[in-house]
């Protein structure tokens, strides 16, 4: 039986209740897949116990912990020291997921603002990438990135990118990686496959954000680790290269960025 390229799941949330009971079931499939490595993220920090033990409980499983972006109107605003204070855990590879979220939550722009910009100085004094999830915030997420990195230079991937031309060709300037969801395996996300085949190479990263975006052909259904692989594997055709050689160039990136999980 032939060896699968191996690859990484830089973004899922294995602490969902979608995957209760399932969860030693779910990273054998993705270690059959190919799937040797996965970046479990916390999004709230009361929740961070919990994603921590699921790090702690599988070998091929890291952990971030954050903010998101959508929960910061009920949460309370974390606290640099907090946050440095987790990134001390052996397994804790990055910050947030953190971010800018205006699609359903416009409304609390200035606090997600405010909480996005203490998760970078937190990736700045821990050394750590940042995780961004940025919606239909586009302007505000490249003048925030660029103004904090012009204080002091941070690494950042933008996780599950799905955005516009402009954001991507900011955020590759800042020397930041792009993260390839489901989203990009979708048949009608030519423009969104336009982007990465743009970007250079050394700097994608691939995901599922399981348990949702699963790609074709499980779309609409439960995303799970495993179709890293099927996600990265639409990616590889559309940029015409083999398979193996795109799945070694994404694990090299990733190594480069989550250095702790190397």
């Amino acid at each position: 039986m032939t060896t699968p390229p191996a690859i990484t799941d830089s973004h899922c949330h294995l602490d969902f209740p979608d995957f209760d009971g399932e969860l030693p079931e779910v990273i054998a499939r993705a270690e059959a897949a190919g799937v040797r490595r996965m970046v479990t993220i916390c999004t709230r920090l009361d929740h961070e116990p919990r994603v921590r033990a699921i790090a702690e409980a599988h070998p091929r499983v890291f952990y971030a912990a954050g903010v998101h972006p959508m929960s910061v109107h009920e949460q309370p605003l974390a606290r640099l020291e907090e946050l440095v204070a987790l990134a001390a855990h052996p397994k804790f590879v990055g910050i947030g997921e953190t971010g800018l979220d205006y699609h359903y939550s416009a409304d609390s722009a200035g606090i997600q603002q405010q909480s996005l910009r203490i998760h970078i100085a937190a990736a700045r004094e821990t050394g750590l990438p940042l995780i961004i999830h940025a919606r239909a915030a586009d302007d505000d997420m490249a003048r925030i990135l660029t103004e904090e990195h012009g204080k002091g230079a941070y690494s950042c991937v933008m996780h599950c990118f799905s955005s516009g031309p402009d954001l991507a060709r900011a955020a590759l300037e800042l020397g930041f990686y792009l993260s390839i969801s489901g989203i990009a395996a979708f048949p009608k996300s030519e423009e969104l496959r336009a982007i990465f085949k743009a970007a250079p190479l050394d700097r994608l990263l691939v995901e599922t954000d399981s348990p949702y975006l699963a790609p074709p052909p499980h779309r609409g259904r439960r995303n799970e680790p495993a179709y890293t692989a099927l996600t990265a594997q639409r990616m590889a055709e559309a940029l015409d290269l083999p398979y193996p050689e795109f799945a070694a160039r994404t694990e090299a990136n990733f190594e480069r960025l989550f250095r702790k999980a190397a």
